[in-house]
């Protein structure tokens, strides 16, 4: 009987051990497919991945509402992170340019970056980006204050139901050595 009982606890045992690191896997693999997914699906914005294919043709017949907006959490909360221009009425297929305008108000140089988030997601893949600052690491230095310039367009392929695009960005510290900084 006791044989029985040792028998158990060790398949109990290495069941235990593989769910555990069946567990310690998925958590490695969740972050890769979950990027996957949202530039499937465009869930949470994700514009990368929608290659830009063909010209696009204005439609002067139409309107789309673009907001901007800018957020600095946590160690940047600080900055001052925000568009020049909140909203603008664009025509899909037209061209559009605007700034955003960061300072970094810290008596200490500071490397930043910006990550996108459109909504609706599912809109995200119909969003042409041009020039965006949130391609590349932003190095201010102290007390600089500087306009950051995007360069869009909406695809005339939107579907007629989003009349409102929101497009966000999140300022987040790129140089990772200097989180405690000023």
């Amino acid at each position: 009987m006791d044989r029985g009982i040792d028998r158990a606890n060790r398949r109990l045992a290495l069941g235990m051990v593989l769910v555990a690191c069946g567990m310690l896997g998925f958590g490695f693999a969740l972050a890769p497919l979950y990027n996957v997914f949202c530039r499937v699906t465009g869930l949470n914005g994700k514009t990368v991945g929608h290659p830009v294919t063909g010209p696009l043709v204005e439609d002067p017949s139409r309107w789309v509402r673009v907001q901007l907006m800018a957020y600095t959490p946590g160690a940047l909360a600080g900055w001052t992170f925000r568009p020049e221009q909140p909203e603008l009425l664009v025509h899909p297929g037209r061209t559009y340019a605007t700034r955003f305008v960061a300072r970094n108000p810290d008596p200490a140089p500071r490397t930043v970056r910006a990550v996108p988030s459109v909504a609706p997601g599912l809109a995200a893949r119909y969003l042409r980006k041009a020039q965006c600052f949130c391609f590349s690491r932003q190095a201010f230095a102290p007390g600089e204050e500087r306009e950051l310039h995007l360069v869009f367009a909406i695809d005339p392929r939107l579907p007629r139901r989003y009349g409102t695009l929101s497009l966000a960005y999140t300022l987040f510290e790129a140089d990772h050595g200097n989180q405690g900084g000023g």
